[in-house]
């Protein structure tokens, strides 16, 4: 089954016209799933993105609009989509010019990928204890 995720997520790289990368984290940053793109740089790549993600996610949620579920940052060359997915975190890294509306289209398409992963690893770590 993760050999048809990873499948599933390079796919994913040739959908949206700009994605350079899309990762899956836990909250602590730990990489479960990663696709990426050959022109993406290392930096993106890094799990640190999905611990800023969490606090800021976190922070968010304090405004009184209740659970944040997304969040939107975009640079000079790239931007970063990022979602709360339960106990996951998505990133895409795209260039600034891929379309924004898309790839919030696709991560919620891809929830249900992300509840099944988050559903394995609960169960993996039940049975560890």
């Amino acid at each position: 089954m993760a050999e048809e995720l990873v499948i599933h997520f390079e796919k994913l790289l040739t959908r949206v016209d700009g994605l350079l990368s899309a990762v899956v984290t836990d909250r602590d940053g730990v990489v479960l799933l990663r696709a990426t793109a050959p022109n993406c740089t290392p930096p993106f790549t890094e799990s640190a993105l999905g611990c800023t993600f969490a606090l800021a996610s976190d922070q968010a949620s304090k405004l009184g609009l209740k659970k944040n579920k997304s969040i939107v940052s975009v640079y000079g060359a790239y931007q970063l989509v990022q979602f709360n997915h339960s106990s996951l975190i998505t990133t895409f890294v795209a260039n600034s010019s891929a379309n924004t509306g898309l790839l919030l289209e696709l991560g919620s398409e891809l929830e249900s990928v992300t509840q099944v992963i988050a559903t394995a690893l609960h169960e993996r770590q039940s049975g560890a204890l």
